[in-house]
């Protein structure tokens, strides 16, 4: 009983620790420029997301055990190769991942929005689909173009920049995007 509890414990800590060290990676990264090597602030994170996969309880064929491995992989080559533009690089192959998901979810649906809707609504009428169907083309298309700004801040802009826009702007954006989507299903909804 002990044992359970101790790994419940330690698996919320670590899914807090991801979390926090996820949404606070830009600024890690600016922060750390000048008192740590790339290499290793990606060991570090690298680590992190290793024990967050060893921990926790996920589906094996969920895309986001995929998105945790892949940031392993990536964080351990970052390590290899010890160049910083590649640690900033890491928000845009995120969100490139996201737009792979969400977007081959359109070719061999479900998608993932209309997988989240059933969570709630298992017997989701043909429209609700159709609006799920099309919140993921939104989405997809949001992460894509995430990406490219992201990538332009990589090179055309400072570290500064760089830090609030993928640990800010983005995020804030994000949040916008829900909200609007939150209020658009809610009329969807009502309509059926």
């Amino acid at each position: 009983m002990t044992r359970r509890l101790l790994g419940s414990y330690l698996r919320y800590f670590f899914n807090g620790l991801i979390v926090a060290l996820t949404v606070s990676y830009p600024f890690l990264v600016w922060f750390s420029l000048d008192y740590l090597q790339p290499r290793q602030l990606a060991l570090a994170l690298a680590l992190l997301f290793l024990m967050r996969f060893l921990f926790g309880r996920s589906n094996s064929n969920s895309p986001l055990v995929w998105l945790g491995l892949f940031s392993v992989l990536f964080l351990l080559g970052i390590a290899w190769i010890n160049q910083t533009n590649w640690l900033f690089a890491y928000p845009v192959l995120v969100s490139l991942l996201f737009f792979a998901v969400f977007a081959l979810s359109l070719v061999y649906p479900p998608t993932i929005v209309e997988r989240l809707a059933r969570f709630e609504d298992p017997d989701l009428p043909p429209k609700g689909v159709a609006y799920t169907r099309r919140v993921t083309q939104v989405w997809s298309v949001f992460f894509l173009c995430n990406a490219a700004v992201s990538l332009a801040t990589v090179y055309l802009a400072d570290a500064r920049i760089w830090s609030l826009y993928n640990g800010c702007v983005f995020y804030v954006l994000m949040g916008l995007l829900m909200a609007i989507e939150m209020h658009i299903r809610r009329k969807v909804k009502a309509s059926y």
